[in-house]
């Protein structure tokens, strides 16, 4: 099952035209706010994508929002590339997700909450670091997609959703993940990442997001901050205090960070 995996993950089409350019306008350093909306302009489906989520009440902004560039400049470049990138996930894949007991609405908001969460912490931490964790935040979970697809093929949804039914934490999941396909969601959804050619460094953050002490130093950061955001939010909990409490402040105290900024970014997205 795991070669099945990767044979549709190298079959996957490639990121469309729009899709590269908001990639690379993105890791262009002397680029501009107005670049990146000439490009965004061009596609209707990621305007309607963006102005949504613009005057979504996750993200928390003050008065209605109509203009795209001014969407664009209230949430900066990485998280429109990561807006891109979720665009070409549904174009990708067929979303069925029935396996892990969720349907493609709640996925979405799922991804929705993680990068809101994301955004409004690490603002208050490094805001320089968002540029990976802004896209990682809202791709990590993709992975899910392939995994869910492989499963009804092979009639083994059933089995699947009944094995995760009593699990509590993001750590069992992966367990059984690896159970049923010796991989897990982070694996692939690196290996889709790779496939599209995206930067090593959200490879990386991805892929060891599990197991933060064993990634590169260069990344252990990183992949801190999107396993308690994962653990924060995920298909089995959003933001409930008692999962928190067990759960995700734990992670934060060993971790050493401001345990009152993330619960003001938690107040945030709730209140929302």
């Amino acid at each position: 099952m795991n070669d099945t995996i990767y044979t549709k993950i190298k079959a996957l089409p490639p990121l469309s035209d729009t899709v590269v350019r908001i990639q690379k306008i993105c890791n262009d350093p002397d680029s501009s706010i107005a670049d990146l909306s000439k490009i965004v302009e061009g596609d209707p489906m990621l305007i309607a994508n963006i102005l949504r989520s613009a005057n979504s009440p996750l993200y928390g902004f003050s008065r209605e929002i109509n203009d795209v560039s001014r969407a664009i400049s209230l949430f900066g470049m990485a998280t429109v590339k990561g807006f891109a990138l979720s665009s070409a996930v549904k174009r990708s894949f067929n979303i069925n997700l029935s396996p892990y007991n969720m349907g493609e609405e709640k996925f979405l908001i799922i991804s929705s909450m993680q990068n809101a969460l994301m955004l409004s912490w690490y603002k208050e931490v490094d805001s320089s670091m968002l540029d990976i964790l802004s896209p990682a935040s809202f791709l990590m979970e993709i992975g899910k997609i392939v995994l869910a697809n492989e499963l009804i093929e092979q009639g083994l949804g059933d089995k699947f959703r009944d094995a995760i039914k009593n699990v509590k934490s993001i750590q069992e999941l992966a367990e059984i993940e690896n159970k049923f396909f010796n991989i897990s969601n982070e694996v692939v959804t690196a290996s889709i990442f790779e496939q599209w050619n995206l930067e090593k460094e959200l490879v990386d953050v991805i892929l060891h997001s599990n197991n933060p002490m064993n990634a590169p130093t260069y990344i252990k950061d990183y992949c801190v901050a999107v396993q308690i955001v994962k653990s924060a939010v995920n298909i089995f909990y959003q933001l409930e205090d008692e999962y928190l409490e067990k759960y995700t402040l734990p992670m934060i105290k060993k971790a050493n960070l401001d345990k009152e900024v993330f619960l003001q970014a938690i107040k945030k997205v709730k209140e929302q």
